[in-house]
């Protein structure tokens, strides 16, 4: 195998690797969000999930598709967006019953 071939081989193999880490990350993120709806808690704006799905199946990127990175990070940026929805609720809950305890 020439050098050519042998690059070539390389670049293939990192970008299956990198679709199968974006593919992976998609099936998290869709999992996160009906698990967060089927028990009652808040998912976040829902831009924020079909944008994420959107960019991930639509061929327009910043960085070319054999280059998943950039899927990658819009991925990961919605999975923590959605993990911390509930997290903000929470500590919003909090604050309002502290406020109620508070007055006379």
């Amino acid at each position: 195998m020439d050098s050519t071939t042998a690059l070539i081989v390389v670049v293939a193999v990192l970008a299956a690797l990198a679709l199968a880490v974006a593919v992976g990350l998609l099936v998290r993120l869709v999992r996160t969000r009906r698990g967060l709806r089927r028990a009652g808690l808040p998912t976040g704006p829902r831009w924020v999930f079909w944008g994420a799905l959107l960019y991930f199946v639509l061929p327009t990127d910043l960085v070319p598709d054999p280059v998943y990175l950039d899927d990658i990070g819009v991925l990961l940026l919605a999975l923590r967006t959605l993990r911390g929805s509930p997290d903000r609720a929470a500590l919003r809950l909090d604050g309002r019953d502290r406020e109620t305890s508070r007055r006379p």
